[in-house]
């Protein structure tokens, strides 16, 4: 038996918490459900959370995160479903908030509400924190009188955005430590090993290897010059910095992105799975459809893709077929275009592009994890070889003087 502190909605609108001991998850919900509680959060009590839920963040941790606001957008969900007032609600995400910056947040929030301010125009006040599909699809759930649905949609959007990005930092995560690791011990290979070994190669008077003095060549530079290489290589990433700060700059390093091969397939993917389940979410809440392209593409990273939909967007003024700009742009992936021409036809959009999401979601994992299977043997080779090469021109060299001395 493990286990769990929970928190919890009675039917009066009060909030308690305490420890129920059980197989696992399923089993405490079951057991507050025969109590007539709603779980708000449920969280083994031996264990630290891995993630944090939004009522337990760390004291320490001041910035508020993409994951903390869909957390607490689902727990605001739970607490309504519940049975719960608005402003109720809000007053009990800021006692479970601690000393976090939310609370404030929260706070400014149910002030403005209880002045009788709309939920989404209280939250729009705070646009660092919550971005404009979040407000609009709260101005669209108020409207339409189903705010907890909107926010568990939000919350479930929230979360695979979340999911999609940590998958791909995790990805890269061994390829990146694998090349600075190979990088650092290259460096000090040539910068500090190589050198030792010139006193020893001039005293014996002996013509060396091409390899040997290419190798001796470039450990000597390192070793004087390395400074300046680092220094180069941080005015690089700055100048790389500025430039994408320009628009023009910036517009033309994501257009050379999405030609890279493997890399450009990746993240086109990745974008059109992105664009399909927002712009999915949008029209199910009852956004309209150029209102929801607008706010689609601020939500792109790549600005060819983002510029491509505010395009399609003021053409689709004229009363032309999404699907048929979208093939026009010539940017956008023949299956989804067809997909969407599908959905426009039929007049089920909103699951057409739903599903698009997830195939191009599902279709952006399977070809990082295909690139990675080829890239990880193939950097442990290429490095391997650098590294193998280097101490085998140090070798030759070592073994020619041996003969002689012999």
């Amino acid at each position: 038996m493990n286990h769990f502190r929970y928190k919890a909605a009675c039917a009066d609108g009060s909030v308690v918490d305490g420890v129920l001991s059980g197989a696992d998850r399923d089993e405490i919900v079951a057991q507050l459900r025969a109590l007539d509680r709603v779980p708000i959060r449920i969280d083994e009590a031996a264990a630290t959370p891995s993630r944090p839920r939004f009522g337990l963040l760390a004291k320490r941790r001041r910035k508020i995160t993409e994951q903390q606001v869909a957390d607490m957008t689902r727990e605001l969900a739970t607490l309504l479903r519940a049975g719960m007032p608005l402003d109720r609600a809000i007053e009990t995400l800021i006692e479970l908030a601690g000393d976090h910056p939310m609370r404030d947040v929260l706070a400014d929030i149910v002030t403005h509400v209880k002045k009788g301010e709309t939920f989404a125009d209280s939250v729009a006040k705070h646009a660092s924190v919550f971005d404009d599909m979040y407000v609009s699809l709260l101005r669209a759930g108020e409207l339409g009188g189903a705010l907890e649905a909107t926010l568990e949609r939000l919350a479930d959007h929230m979360d695979v955005q979340i999911e999609t990005r940590s998958a791909l930092t995790s990805a890269l995560i061994y390829p990146a430590l694998l090349i600075v690791v190979a990088v650092i011990s290259l460096m000090i290979l040539l910068g500090y090993v190589v050198p030792q070994f010139t006193e020893m190669f001039d005293s014996a008077g002996q013509t060396l290897p091409l390899s040997t003095r290419v190798t001796i060549a470039i450990g000597e530079f390192l070793k004087s010059y390395g400074w300046m290489l680092v220094l180069a290589g941080a005015a690089g990433l700055l100048l790389l910095q500025r430039q994408l700060k320009q628009a023009e700059s910036a517009l033309a390093w994501h257009r050379r992105l999405l030609r890279l091969p493997i890399v450009g397939a990746i993240v086109l993917k990745s974008e059109v799975g992105r664009f399909a389940r927002t712009l999915s979410m949008l029209l199910q809440n009852g956004i309209p459809m150029l209102k929801a392209l607008s706010i689609v593409a601020d939500t792109m990273t790549n600005l060819v893709l983002a510029e491509a939909i505010g395009d399609v967007t003021d053409r689709l003024k004229q009363g032309q077929s999404l699907a048929q700009l979208m093939q026009e742009s010539e940017l956008f992936p023949l299956f989804a275009v067809q997909m969407i021409k599908v959905g426009e036809e039929s007049g089920t959009l909103p699951e057409i592009l739903t599903n698009v999401g997830i195939a191009y979601e599902r279709d952006t994992r399977v070809t990082i994890k295909r690139a990675l299977t080829v890239l990880e043997p193939l950097l442990i080779l290429v490095l391997g070889a650098i590294i193998a090469a280097v101490i085998i021109s140090i070798l030759v060299a070592i073994v020619g003087i041996n003969e002689l001395v012999i």
